[in-house]
Order: structure tokens, then sequence, then C-alpha cells
């Protein structure tokens, strides 16, 4: 088990237009056009905000639910 849960050595993820769109975005503007490098950030900044809420450093209203876009 890792620092955030089990260990994977792949996942699945189904992304609606709008999410795909924003990652775009976030792979054009910080990762020179790379979608996979976009997700992988997008995917770390929310495991970090749900351990920190885990931790009860983080305020655990709901907020940061979904990955970031």
């Amino acid at each position: 088990m890792g620092e955030y849960g089990p260990d994977l050595e792949s996942v699945t993820v189904a992304f609606d237009e709008e999410t795909i769109e924003a990652l775009d975005e976030k792979a054009f503007a910080d990762h020179r056009d790379n979608r996979e490098a976009a997700i992988r950030d997008c995917l770390d900044e929310w495991l970090k905000r749900r351990a920190d809420r885990a931790d009860g450093t983080e305020s655990a209203d709901g907020a940061d639910t979904e990955p970031p876009e």
C-alpha cells in the first residue's frame, strides 16, 4: 500500500468533453502540450488535498471531492 492508497500499475478513467478541454489547456500552458503530464499533475494535486483533508489540515466541506481541472 502506498502513501495515498493501494499501489496500482494502471487506472482507467473516463473524462467528459469539458474536462478534456480543461486538461488540454493545462497541458498546453504547463506541460508543453503533454496531456498525460497534465493528468498526472492534476491527480497528484487531488490526492494531496485528499490526504491533507484526511489529516485534518484542510476543510472537509466536500469542495475537493472532484479532481482539479
